[in-house]
């Protein structure tokens, strides 16, 4: 593996984070340079050397709009828009913003988050688009009517073709140049099964293992003008719909899928006491999630994030700063669990339906009688701030037949390894792209995946 994240838990040299927090990127690298030149513990050593990425992530475009640039985008695209409502969105942590050289640059995506998670702001759009608002509308109907025949038929089973592509934008494209390029491709696991390739371009040169923790399959070769790699596949896909009953949860649940895993899945002094608050004494373990899902789906404002890569303790900085999307609020889920003795683990990878293809995180805890069930915070959060109750008690203990789960564990290396960091080290939905002495950035790639048919069988 290209890095250890696991030594991102050891805390950074005090003048390291005087330099980052400043957004001072140019100088932070400097100093870590002077700390890498001395004879430091080895520990300390890894811990820099990460950093000099993770720094590097933060200066490349995540966050390119000034002040006066972040006030233009919403002022020409809300009607009667204040310069007093964004200094308020920053103030109460609502538009995602760092310093860089010590003056307040927003995230790429603030405009689209706002407009995604404050109704009152998406009123005041000055272009509605009808076509999107109607596409809306059938997501939930969607939605809606999967739940409703679930609890008719008690499970549901389709067929999926998905089509994957990912390419280098025109200005990193190195023609001629090896490359090695990973696309993700279902796994094996308890809703997967009879996966197919169906066709790719150019050749695959490797394909992994159908139970990876992370699959995918793997081109190696020299790259070609505008070339662009495809991978088109097809897995059944299946899910029973379950009503979890507290009174009859075992009182010997198992041992596994317990463990710490640093640095995301950490049982920090702040969580612990999170987690002594929201229980107290239930012993109970469907109770204990319910009380968990219950946190994170009405106290957890769902905000698109920067690289995940970027953040020292995921579900710690869900948790305090009462944010984040789907990835990060199923590792809050998946910790507090763990924490309290409910085997809890990852999945994720796509959603997907006629509307929208995407990018996806979820999560599975496990509880005596039932086995392995689901929770999908960010569904039952959106479906909670909607008023859709029924929704919203669906996601604890169930999921829809809208996905395409590529992985089971975060921060596991691939089927050939790469050798440069990756565009996520803590998950694969979008694929990787490297040549031979460095990776790309997802900010320097176009990455699509395109739902060919999906059919009850």
């Amino acid at each position: 593996m290209y890095q250890d994240l696991s030594f991102m838990r050891i805390p950074l040299p005090e003048d390291v984070l005087k330099l980052k927090s400043f957004g001072d990127f140019e100088g932070a690298q400097k100093m870590i340079q002077h700390f890498l030149s001395k004879d430091i513990p080895q520990s300390l050593r890894k811990r820099l050397e990460i950093e000099q990425d993770i720094v590097r992530v933060m200066g490349n475009n995540e966050y390119p709009y000034t002040y006066e640039e972040a006030l233009k985008i919403m002022s020409s695209h809300l009607k009667d828009f204040k310069e007093e409502e964004l200094q308020y969105l920053k103030e109460i942590s609502a538009a995602d913003w760092i310093y860089i050289d010590g003056t307040v640059h927003f995230q790429r995506r603030f405009y689209e988050n706002l407009i995604k998670t404050r109704p009152d702001l998406a009123e005041r759009v000055l272009v509605q688009d009808v076509d999107d608002a109607q596409a809306n509308e059938e997501k939930q109907k969607l939605l809606n009517d999967n739940i409703k025949y679930m609890k008719e038929h008690g499970s549901r089973k389709v067929r999926t073709r998905i089509r994957a592509t990912i390419k280098a934008k025109k200005e990193f494209e190195e023609v001629g140049r090896k490359v090695r390029v990973h696309l993700p491709v279902p796994k094996i696991c308890q809703q997967v099964d009879h996966i197919e390739i169906l066709a790719s371009s150019p050749e695959i040169t490797c394909i992994a293992p159908e139970n990876a923790p992370q699959r995918t399959v793997c081109f190696e070769t020299e790259l070609q003008p505008d070339q662009e790699f495809m991978v088109e596949y097809t897995y059944d896909y299946h899910v029973n719909y379950v009503e979890l009953d507290p009174a009859e949860a075992a009182f010997k649940q198992p041992d596994f899928c317990l463990e710490e895993q640093a640095p995301h899945i950490m049982f920090t002094p702040f969580l612990r006491e999170l987690r002594d608050e929201l229980v107290g004494d239930e012993t109970n373990p469907i109770i204990m999630a319910r009380k968990f899902y219950d946190f994170v789906t009405t106290k957890i404002m769902y905000s698109y994030m920067r690289e995940y890569f970027t953040i020292d303790c995921i579900p710690e900085y869900c948790a305090v700063n009462q944010k984040g999307d789907c990835g990060v609020q199923a590792l809050l889920f998946i910790t507090l669990c763990r924490m309290s003795g409910i085997p809890a683990r990852w999945q994720s990878g796509l959603y997907v339906t006629e509307f929208y293809t995407g990018c996806h995180d979820w999560a599975q805890f496990y509880v005596e009688p039932y086995g392995w069930v689901f929770a999908d915070p960010s569904f039952g959060g959106s479906a909670w701030r909607s008023g859709n109750t029924e929704r919203w008690n669906y996601y604890f203990g169930n999921l829809d037949i809208f996905r395409m789960p590529a992985n089971s564990e975060i921060q596991m290396e691939f089927t050939p390894e790469k050798k440069w960091l990756r565009g996520d080290p803590i998950d694969n939905q979008r694929g990787e792209f490297e040549y031979e002495d460095h990776g790309l950035l997802y900010s320097q790639l176009e990455v699509n995946q395109e739902l060919i048919s999906m059919e009850e069988i």
